[in-house]
């Protein structure tokens, strides 16, 4: 059996994601923009509730399209909120327009939002050698400054452990422990 990062668990679905998609390096926007909704709509919740609505969220939310989430109306939006394939929350819900229009203003801006947001670890994914859970933090000073500029921007649901937990799920830090067998892996991707 191999080893993984102990919040991993035995869940089907946690698996599969720890093994293929958490630390893996993402520079396309698309997907940049999903985990921002998906790591928003997490707020106060455990991980594996959001990956079980994450297809509810893909339909709901135009396959991710910053786009046309941007164009959402009131209206479209409520009616998002009547639908359990989400957690429905009017913050997190109606957030997630905001952060399209943000991210789209971002864009425009850099050229691209991985761009942005690689920047901030000198575009390369910062390689951590934890040995237990214990040892990742929950925020480091490179999410606080991430935090503050996209708060600035615009942005919400974006404080620092969530931006952490987001560089985590995208590649930009490698926290999968010493002893996992994806550190390795996750490592040669940098």
């Amino acid at each position: 059996m191999k080893a993984r990062c102990g919040w991993c668990g035995a869940d089907p679905l946690y698996v599969e994601y720890h093994d293929k998609e958490w630390g893996v390096p993402v520079w396309d926007d698309g997907t940049l923009f999903e985990f921002l909704i998906l790591e928003g709509a997490q707020a106060g919740l455990a991980w594996i509730t959001v990956l079980r609505k994450r297809e509810g969220y893909r339909k709901l939310f135009a396959e991710f399209s910053a786009e046309k989430v941007a164009r959402f109306t009131d209206k479209r939006l409520d009616k998002i909120l009547t639908d359990p394939a989400v957690i429905r929350n009017r913050l997190k819900v109606y957030g997630a327009r905001k952060n399209a229009r943000a991210f789209l203003e971002v864009q425009a801006e850099k050229g691209s939002f991985a761009n942005y947001i690689w920047d901030f670890v000198d575009g390369k994914p910062v390689q951590n050698r934890f040995k237990s859970l214990k040892e990742i933090p929950a925020r480091t000073d490179i999410s606080d400054k991430l935090s503050k500029d996209m708060k600035k921007r615009g942005f919400t649901f974006v404080g620092s452990t969530i931006m952490y937990a987001h560089m985590q799920a995208t590649g930009m830090v490698n926290d999968h422990t010493t002893d996992c067998f994806r550190h390795r892996e996750c490592r040669a991707l940098a």
